[in-house]
């Protein structure tokens, strides 16, 4: 089998990730911050070692300004929900996933708020006029993308954030495809919240995700999106507003937390850097290798740095072309990739093939792949 469906979620895990998550359940698997017992204190203790180990890897002192979630998609919601409020503006680009589209597109309808998209495939420069074109007086927050999760844009999170601080509007970043991968420091780049998976490039389990908020932001004009409890002033009626624990509504995922710090735990040793070298040399060699073979489309192929590919083909379609590889066992996703904004600005008409990639992945599978996918098409 070949696994070039990264960018969906990263397969193999590392040993460690499985190891510590079958310890957790078997030696320290108590309830973290309910009770006063050594197996809930065994938790919990473990649970903020893997806040202390992201707040470190992702620049902010506060460890409990990481806020722990079911994934990306939720860490999103929680927060452009906790900051919208009645009347407010929107900017977001247009490669944004679904879980960015939808939630804004929902609080619009809900709540009366409007939004505008900027081009994200201009040069940064262009990219940035267009941004401050594009505020208004009441425009709170620029919700956007650091890396497409269908095509090798990456976004200038450092210049979006500096634009951000000296407008004093807030920055949130949706980190699904570079966090782990791509260096990230959220106060040095301006960021209000970063929003990112567990699963994908920091190699933990699916059902880890997290929301990392600046050291200086405003929780007191936050809002909770998920009530329960949270084993801290049971018998008042509201959440609060303080991090974490006024934000992370009932159990939280143990085993798959202390997963993501043995994930993030390998990301380390491997160091990222080089880790984002190796992905964007087996970026470099497969598109360099697609290029060669007719009927074969690249969507942006003339950027040089990358960890995936979108692929469309002449005279067949894309999905067709996915179950085909599937038959000879290479994993690739095809379709829309929850994402029709940026297909829309790719053109790809609605359905294209990814291949990504991880530190799992070496060259000769690309090789393979490329060969089994000219006999394919």
């Amino acid at each position: 089998m070949i696994y070039f469906d990264n960018a969906a979620t990263t397969f193999p895990k590392p040993t460690g990730v499985m190891r510590e998550m079958m310890r957790c359940m078997t030696e320290y698997g108590g309830n973290p911050g309910r009770s006063g017992h050594r197996l809930s204190m065994a938790a919990a203790e473990a649970v903020f070692h893997v806040r202390e180990s992201l707040a470190d890897f992702f620049g902010i002192k506060k460890a409990e300004n990481i806020v722990f979630t079911q994934n990306c998609t939720a860490a999103l919601n929680l927060a452009i929900r906790g900051i919208a409020k009645r009347g407010d503006h929107f900017l977001i680009s247009d490669l944004e996933h679904n879980s960015v589209l939808r939630t804004v597109a929902g609080l619009c309808r809900e709540q009366g708020m409007t939004y505008d998209i900027f081009h994200a495939l201009e040069n940064d420069e262009m990219m940035l006029a267009e941004i401050e074109k594009k505020c208004r007086p009441y425009t709170r927050a620029i919700i956007a993308t650091h890396a497409s999760n269908i095509c090798p844009r990456i976004l200038p999170i450092a210049k979006i954030g500096a634009f951000c601080r000296r407008k004093k509007l807030l920055y949130i970043v949706d980190a699904a495809q570079s966090a782990g991968l791509y260096d990230i420091n959220i106060m040095r780049d301006g960021i209000s919240i970063l929003c990112a998976p567990g699963h994908k490039a920091l190699y933990g389990p699916q059902g880890s995700g997290f929301a990392a908020f600046a050291d200086d932001f405003d929780f007191s004009r936050f809002t909770p999106s998920l009530f329960g409890g949270n084993g801290k002033n049971s018998a008042e009626l509201t959440m609060g507003n303080e991090p974490p624990d006024s934000f992370e509504a009932g159990t939280v995922a143990t085993p798959a937390i202390v997963g993501l710090g043995e994930g993030l735990r390998f990301v380390r040793i491997r160091r990222r850097e080089r880790l984002e070298e190796y992905e964007n040399k087996l970026y470099l060699l497969a598109k360099k290798r697609l290029e060669t073979i007719p009927h074969v489309r690249l969507y942006l192929p003339e950027a040089e740095k990358g960890s995936l590919l979108l692929l469309g083909f002449d005279g067949i379609a894309p999905s067709k072309v996915a179950e085909r590889l599937a038959e000879q066992g290479i994993c690739v996703r095809a379709g829309l990739h929850c994402a029709p904004l940026a297909h829309t600005a790719l053109g790809t008409g609605g359905d294209a093939l990814r291949i990504s990639f991880s530190a799992m992945n070496n060259p000769a599978e690309i090789e393979t792949f490329a060969h089994v996918l000219q006999n394919a098409i």
